[in-house]
């Protein structure tokens, strides 16, 4: 049983018809490759997809600008005169915009106002008169924002340096009491060798007697005169 006949018309579903396209298009390009290499046949093929995505098949012994130049010759017809002819106005009328441009810009700056007569010198002055308004307001406007700017590095930089000079006042006042933490410790030293040698001496010069057996602690130094006193 052969296939159904299938209906020619526009696919409303976008999937469906992209999916076609591709399908058909592959075979297209298929069919075109077998054409050139059976027929020694100069193909050229053009496709657009209605996502303007582009296509192109070209056979490998041909270009398309020849196969266009060789259509052109074919049927005796220039199809690039009126794109050029186009193109030449296009170019003419931008010419024309390009040096009334340039003379403006001269005769802002106050060269070539030979050829301008009493109602364009007023015009001109009253442009050039806007034109200085909105320079200077625009002026006044980058000096705002620029002194607004210095205004606030400058409160930041006051902020820094106020918490630098306490962090100065802090240091200040961790050396000082490291300082007299110092001279305490030292002080410190000095007693405690001052009291190492005095109980050497005593020791070299006196006998300890215990008072108690119990207190170890108290500690009567008693000299060789006293004990034979006794």
């Amino acid at each position: 049983m052969g296939r159904g006949k299938i209906e020619i018309k526009k696919i409303e579903n976008s999937t469906n018809r992209q999916v076609t396209y591709s399908k058909r298009r592959n075979g297209i390009f298929k069919k075109a490759k077998e054409l050139t290499v059976l027929c020694d046949a100069k193909i050229s093929l053009i496709m657009l997809s209605s996502t303007r995505k582009y296509h192109e098949y070209t056979s490998p012994n041909t270009t398309t600008k020849k196969m266009i130049d060789q259509y052109q010759s074919a049927l005796g017809v220039d199809i690039w005169s009126i794109h050029y002819e186009k193109m030449q106005e296009n170019l003419k009328r931008l010419k024309e915009i390009n040096n009334k441009l340039r003379r403006e810009i001269r005769q802002r700056t106050g060269e070539d106002m030979s050829g301008l007569n009493l109602q364009e010198l007023c015009h001109l002055q009253e442009n050039i008169t806007e034109s200085v308004a909105e320079i200077r307001e625009r002026k006044y406007h980058v000096i705002k924002n620029q002194t607004d700017t210095c205004k606030k590095k400058a409160r930041n930089l006051e902020e820094q340096n106020g918490n630098l000079v306490l962090d100065l006042q802090n240091v200040k006042i961790q050396s000082m009491v490291l300082w007299k933490m110092r001279g305490i410790t030292t002080l410190l030293w000095h007693l405690r060798m001052e009291y190492t040698i005095f109980m050497l001496f005593a020791y070299n010069h006196c006998t300890p007697i215990f008072k108690t057996k119990e207190d170890l602690v108290l500690v009567i130094y008693v000299s060789p005169e006293d004990i034979s006193s006794q």
